[in-house]
């Protein structure tokens, strides 16, 4: 913007920034943050429920896992150490001996499906408790489910 002096003569240039338009963008942009703030949900985690099994399973096998992360199988009062890697194979032996010796015969009766639990200490870390759960699974071993405490 050029501005002339009292007489004319000569042009000179302002160096001034004006700020009233930038001002005006900020406000606007700070009421339409304050506006739009509530409306945001908060990060929140639904976790889905379950419903109690129409009846109980007819044998539970326990897996634990201890707090160096080693496992083991109890079933029938016994306990078996075993590793991650013959876990699955350890879990359905184990459901199948016991079936035979209640039965007299090996039946793999989906109706008569057996359930694992997992029981791990507190101090064990979340991967290795994934890790047997995620092995469980590979081999097809439908009810997985995990050993809580009450609350206290």
């Amino acid at each position: 913007m050029a501005t002339f002096n009292k007489r004319g003569r000569s042009r000179r240039t302002m160096n001034e920034i004006n700020m009233v338009p930038f001002i005006d963008v900020m406000l606007v942009l700070l009421i339409i943050f304050m506006v739009t703030a509530p409306l945001i949900t908060p990060s929140t985690i639904e976790l889905p429920s379950v419903g109690q099994a129409s009846r109980r399973p007819d044998k539970v096998i326990e897996v634990i896992v201890k707090k160096d992360a080693s496992l083991s199988i109890k079933a029938e009062k016994k306990n078996i150490p075993v590793r991650l890697e013959g876990l699955a194979q350890a879990v359905v032996d184990t459901a199948n001996a016991n079936r035979s010796t209640r039965d007299g015969t090996a039946n793999n009766d989906p109706e008569r499906a057996f359930a694992v639990v997992i029981s791990a200490d507190r101090a064990v870390k979340y991967d290795a408790v994934v890790q047997v759960m995620d092995a469980l699974k590979k081999a097809g071993i439908a009810r997985v489910a995990l050993s809580v405490s009450a609350s206290r």
